[in-house]
């Protein structure tokens, strides 16, 4: 469910028509509806509400700061894989103590940040990283608060670049070496161990593969119990999917928790939910305007001014977006590929797409773009990053300016003897 409806034939975000935005901010631009990122949010809140939770959003999926400021005053926690996504979530005001870092590659630099800002714990990924933050904890003179991320080999069902649970995967630790690294995370002197994490991947759309994962991963807990191990928290990652071509019966969080809560509700541990795409995925989207229509043999195309450096999605995975016009019309149906200006055959939003057919400046909205859209963005072809905004009621603010020129070379120089 999303706040991006049609009013006579119109796209409006919230109460404001989407032409209206573009008209004060160009194009191409992203949109945010504050009411969809809350009532999203919320369904977290209240699908685990009654068990110690914390509710970590994912800022891989979107970092823009006022969204994470909307987040943080509605209690939410953050999951960051990276020293600048620990930043984001501290300026926004995400507590330290509902913080959890994940990734494979953490530097000493990283490590140090994260233990002098006391986020709630590590996720880590395999022996190497373990001795690294016992070393700088060590240096700091703290106890760096620890969960291992065990890998229980169990499939997602989802693209294989989002999938990250299988043994073949880089990620985690393989839960049947979970208890050899768990007594070796115990005997370090600068190491605590509170906590045991999983994920499994993105974009799942059945509740059954956290089901499974889950009950591996309270096996080992129930283990680790029997040799004085004790687990206070358990993070079962994100993962959940959202609707991109109006599927249906889709589990929504309310229905995560009726899977999972009779596994764990005997338990002691506070739980902890990753969400990243279900919470803003479909609370933004990408509005791009028509440049060209081609025809190439028996081929037509509608070439738009966002490009696969804007949303990257159909090109890396192949992904599905609805694409709609911003003002609806009765136009001949037409079957084209959706592109944009980039120099490469994979820069694509939608290949043989069933549309009327599209005119010169047209307005089209790129749907469900709110996750892994902008922050997966690039100056590729020396493009612009576009502009954010965001939609509350009737107003709209921007939240990102567009960048100029001069922003793709901050931060570069010419050596002296080339001037």
């Amino acid at each position: 469910m999303h706040d991006f409806i049609y009013r006579k034939s119109e796209l409006y975000a919230e109460d404001v028509p989407v032409r209206k935005i573009v008209e004060k901010a160009g194009t191409p631009l992203y949109i945010y509806s504050y009411n969809t990122l809350v009532r999203h949010y919320s369904a977290y809140k209240e699908a685990f509400d009654g068990y110690p939770n914390i509710i970590c959003f994912a800022l891989k999926a979107n970092s823009n700061p006022a969204l994470l400021k909307i987040l943080a005053k509605e209690g939410s926690g953050a999951d960051v894989v990276s020293g600048g996504e620990l930043f984001f979530a501290l300026k926004a005001g995400i507590p330290a103590k509902n913080i959890v870092y994940a990734g494979v590659g953490k530097t000493e630099q990283e490590i140090e940040y994260a233990l002098k800002s006391r986020i709630l714990m590590f996720n880590i990924e395999s022996s190497d990283e373990l001795a690294a933050i016992d070393k700088v904890a060590g240096r700091l003179k703290v106890k760096a608060p620890i969960a291992l991320r065990v890998n229980p080999d169990i499939s997602a069902s989802t693209h294989p670049y989002i999938s990250t649970g299988l043994k073949k995967h880089k990620f985690g630790i393989p839960i049947n070496k979970a208890l050899e690294y768990y007594s070796l995370a115990n005997s370090l002197r600068n190491v605590e161990v509170v906590g045991i994490h999983k994920h499994i991947g993105s974009q799942i759309t059945r509740t059954t593969p956290f089901v499974d994962a889950l009950k591996k991963v309270l096996v080992l807990a129930d283990s680790l119990k029997s040799r004085g191990i004790e687990i206070r928290y358990l993070d079962m990652g994100g993962g959940l999917g959202i609707p991109y071509n109006n599927e249906e019966d889709l589990p929504k969080p309310g229905d995560l928790a009726k899977a999972i809560m009779p596994l764990i509700k005997l338990h002691n541990f506070t739980l902890i939910i990753e969400p990243g795409r279900s919470i803003v995925g479909n609370a933004g989207i990408l509005v791009t305007k028509v440049l060209y229509l081609k025809k190439h043999l028996r081929k037509e195309f509608v070439i738009v001014d966002a490009g696969m450096n804007d949303l990257i999605r159909p090109s890396l995975y192949d992904a599905y977006h609805h694409i709609q016009p911003v003002k609806k019309n009765a136009r001949r149906i037409v079957y084209a590929d959706v592109v944009g200006p980039i120099c490469e055959s994979g820069d694509f939003f939608a290949k043989g797409r069933k549309m009327n057919s599209p005119r010169h400046e047209d307005l089209l909205a790129v749907m469900s773009a709110g996750a892994y859209g902008f922050s997966m963005s690039s100056n590729y072809n020396g493009r612009k990053k576009a502009a954010e905004v965001l939609v509350k009621g009737k107003e709209f603010f921007v939240v990102r300016e567009r960048e100029e020129y001069k922003d793709l070379i901050k931060g570069t120089s010419i050596p002296g003897f080339l001037k």
